[in-house]
């Protein structure tokens, strides 16, 4: 696991560094992610405990994926994760989590994410960026996946897809844990090429 102070430190230095590239003030990344100045004076001090909905914010503003706010440089050719070492970035009062395992490199990164949904144990999500694309492949259990309120069944073996600009969540159905897999791909961000 991770040492969480060595982890907002490099929370803190990838922020700002996202932050210097975009070109953006305090005061302008604070408005369009919709976080204080304050919190983000915090966190690019390494202090403070941001949740999971401000990185998803600031990492969408920033045009990057939220595992390139939270990781350090790159080891190798190959990376090779385990999900018991990296922490859920949400865990649900019943005992549902999501946790990035990781991100692809490139212009156009793509999060991979494990999710275990309990049934009835919803996950609300804003709206992304425009141009992200979720995936969701259910590997075991049932969920309903929700998008601009209509209802989708999505049962193991099934996988769902949608843009992510829509508001959107996540719900265990049926009598089991659901498992799922999920991938989101993020367009480019500002001054990315090719």
């Amino acid at each position: 696991m991770p040492d969480s102070d060595e982890a907002l430190r490099t929370l803190a230095r990838n922020v700002r560094s996202a932050r210097t590239r975009a070109g953006l003030s305090l005061d302008e990344l604070g408005r369009r992610a919709k976080v204080s100045k304050g919190a983000l004076v915090g966190l690019e001090k390494a202090q403070g405990n941001p949740n999971f909905a401000t990185l998803v914010r600031l990492a969408d503003t920033l045009g990057i994926s939220v595992s390139a706010l939270l990781e350090g440089p790159s080891e190798g050719r190959v990376r090779v994760v385990s999900a018991d070492a990296v922490m859920p970035l949400w865990a649900g009062e019943r005992g549902s989590e999501a946790r990035l395992m990781l991100t692809t490199s490139g212009a156009a990164p793509v999060e991979v994410w494990r999710w275990r949904l309990e049934p009835g144990e919803e996950y609300p999500s804003h709206p992304h960026q425009a141009g992200v694309v979720e995936t969701v492949s259910v590997t075991s259990g049932r969920m309903t996946l929700i998008v601009d309120g209509t209802e989708h069944a999505v049962e193991a073996g099934q996988t769902a897809t949608f843009d992510g600009d829509a508001s959107h969540a996540y719900r265990g159905s049926g009598t089991g844990t659901c498992h799922l897999i999920m991938t989101v791909h993020i367009p480019p961000g500002p001054g990315s090429t090719n």
